[in-house]
C-alpha cells in the first residue's frame, strides 16, 4: 500500500514538470512495490547508490545463487547463470543462442514493425505479430472490437486472447497483468469487471456464481488502488 508521504512526494515533484500541478484527486490508480537489492559490504544504508543489476554468488560447496535483477533483463540473467554454472558442473561451455532468438510476437524476416501495426489499432501494437490474430477475432465476432470501458484502451478481443493464448484464468489476472487496466484507472477497471468476467466465464465454461466470486475478489483488490 502506498504511503501518504510517497504520494505527496510524487505529486509535488510531478508538478515541477507538468503544465498543470496535479493533485491527489487527479490520481486514477495507486500501487507500491518492493525491489530486493544486493547490499554492498561497505554500504552506508543509502539504497539509491546500490546497483539494480543482478549478482551471481557461488558458495564454497558450489551452490550458485542469483540475487537482484529485474524482469526486463531475465534473458541476460539466464545466460549469465548458465555461463557460470557450466564450469562449476564440469560441462562444456557453449555460446548462448539467446542474442539471436526472437521473443514471441517479434516480426519475422519478411515482416517489419510498420507492416504489422499499419492497419491495426494503435492499442494492439504491443502484441507485435500477434496483433493480426486479435484483429482476426474482431473480424469473426465484431462485438469483441468494442472497448471494455470508455476510459480504457483495451477491447474485448484482448480478453478473449488472454484467456485462449495467455492462460488468463482470473479476473484480476486479466485486468491487472494481461492488460494494465487496474494500473491505468482503478475505477474504470472496477466498472469493466462484470463485462470482463462475463467474457471469461463464457470462454472457460464457468457459471454466474464464478463470475460473482471473481468480481468480489477483484473489487477487494482494486479498492486498494483507489485513493479514499
Amino acid at each position: 500500500t502506498p504511503l501518504e508521504q510517497e504520494l505527496q512526494f510524487l505529486v509535488e515533484h510531478a508538478g515541477r514538470y507538468l503544465t498543470k500541478d496535479p493533485t491527489p484527486q487527479d490520481v486514477l490508480s495507486v500501487y507500491a512495490g518492493l525491489r530486493p537489492l544486493v547490499k554492498a559490504s561497505d554500504s552506508d544504508g543509502n539504497t539509491s547508490a546500490l546497483s539494480r543489476d543482478h549478482t551471481i554468488l557461488v558458495s564454497r560447496t558450489g551452490l550458485l545463487s542469483i540475487v537482484g535483477g529485474k524482469w526486463t533483463t531475465y534473458r541476460k540473467m539466464g545466460e549469465d547463470v548458465i555461463n557460470k554454472a557450466a564450469p562449476i558442473a564440469g560441462l562444456e561451455l557453449k555460446e548462448s543462442p539467446t542474442p539471436e532468438m526472437r521473443l514471441h510476437g517479434a516480426p519475422t524476416m519478411q515482416e517489419s514493425p510498420d507492416q504489422i501495426g499499419g492497419s491495426l489499432e494503435e492499442s494492439l501494437s504491443m502484441y507485435g505479430s500477434d496483433a493480426k490474430h486479435i484483429q482476426g477475432l474482431v473480424q469473426d465476432t465484431p462485438a469483441w472490437g468494442q472497448k471494455i470501458h470508455d476510459n480504457l484502451p483495451y477491447i474485448q478481443a484482448e480478453i478473449i486472447w488472454a484467456v485462449r493464448q495467455e492462460m488468463s484464468r482470473t479476473l484480476e489476472d486479466a485486468l491487472s497483468r494481461r492488460t494494465r487496466a487496474l494500473l491505468l484507472d482503478a475505477k474504470a477497471a472496477l466498472e469493466a469487471a462484470p463485462k470482463v468476467a462475463e467474457l471469461m466465464a463464457h470462454e472457460l465454461g464457468r457459471d454466474t456464481a464464478w463470475q460473482q466470486a471473481q468480481i468480489d475478489a477483484f473489487r477487494a483488490r482494486a479498492t486498494a488502488s483507489l485513493l479514499t
